[in-house]
């Protein structure tokens, strides 16, 4: 019982450490400048990344449905629809494939 309680204080402590670190970093991220025009490009990098490894790893199921949603992304602008629309087609290919 001992061990188990080790345990879950360390997570507890671990878990606080890094909400409070988040915290103090945040308050130090610049608001204006290259560091923040680069931190407000980066969710859309790692995006872009994990989607063309995916992709290259992928077949034609998969390539048609980024090719959709892309389309859509392009017409409608809307995050929830392009994803709904890639979600779908992916799921729709593969089970036709």
């Amino acid at each position: 019982m001992n061990e188990h309680l080790v345990v879950i204080s360390g997570l507890a402590v671990g878990t606080f450490a890094i909400r409070l670190g988040g915290y103090l970093l945040g308050a130090r991220i610049p608001s204006s400048g290259p560091w923040a025009r680069a931190l407000r490009a980066l969710p859309g990098c790692l995006i872009a990344a994990l989607l063309s490894i995916i992709l290259v790893q992928a077949g034609p199921p998969e390539w048609s449905a980024a090719a959709l949603s892309l389309v859509v992304a392009l017409g409608s602008r809307s995050l929830p629809l392009t994803m709904l629309t890639g979600v779908a087609a992916v799921w729709l290919l593969r089970s036709i494939v």
